[in-house]
């Protein structure tokens, strides 16, 4: 039932296990970000959560890791063994964050999302430490009057020139309709969002006005042939 398109990708960015398993319902879900303040708003552990997204159907699960360099790849090294098929491991965009990213993704060959991105320089260090994902926050670059949909467009102007096609651009604090739309005209290959945004991606008022239409005309037509 999932159509899985090599970009285009919408993920969801939450811990809630039952809005994942209504959405994952609809065959347009392909993976999961979580982080800390996420699982903390769950309730429950860690890896209860990733066991049930896993159950699910997920097979892309962003599971972010804190401490210091060896502190992320030790744990980022144990997570993605429990969850070999699911694990995306997740760090921040710093100087721990992208020498664990090195030793996890070039060494280990495990899947590494670096998270907090704010602008193109550090996409280029991501992008040499062997990120499979950059996340750039674009909401909260436009909480602080900073175009984050710009910074979408901009990285991937220096990737297409540089040629980089082993990482992707994963945008990331999405608020908006709008803002999925134009991350993926701006050249992102996975947007993520809250379950919120999604449900409201189905919406349009002149959706809404052309089906009454085509209801109450369905309705008519039955009449008549009924009489």
């Amino acid at each position: 039932m999932h159509n899985k398109l090599d970009s285009m990708k919408i993920f969801l960015d939450t811990a809630d296990t039952d809005l994942i398993r209504k959405y994952y319902g609809t065959g347009l879900i392909d993976g999961i970000t979580t982080n800390p303040t996420l699982i903390r708003k769950s309730g429950r552990d860690p890896e209860e959560v990733y066991e049930e997204i896993q159950e699910i159907g997920l097979r892309d699960i962003s599971m972010e890791v804190v401490g210091d360099s060896n502190e992320m790849i030790e744990e980022g090294i144990r997570l993605a063994t429990k969850f070999p098929t699911s694990a995306t491991i997740k760090v921040p965009c710093t100087p721990d964050g992208l020498l664990a990213c090195a030793e996890l993704s070039c060494k280990n060959l495990i899947r590494v999302n670096v998270t907090l991105i704010f602008d193109v320089a550090q996409a280029i260090l991501s992008a040499k430490a062997g990120a499979a994902y950059i996340s750039p926050f674009v909401g909260r670059l436009d909480d602080n009057s900073i175009a984050g949909l710009q910074l979408i467009k901009d990285i991937d102007e220096v990737f297409r020139v540089q040629c980089i096609h082993r990482t992707k651009i994963l945008s990331a604090s999405i608020r908006y309709v709008n803002s999925v739309s134009q991350s993926f005209a701006n050249g992102a290959h996975i947007v993520t969002m809250p379950p919120s945004v999604f449900e409201k991606m189905y919406d349009h008022v002149l959706t809404d006005k052309g089906l009454q239409i085509f209801d109450a005309d369905f309705k008519e037509t039955q009449k008549l042939i009924g009489g």
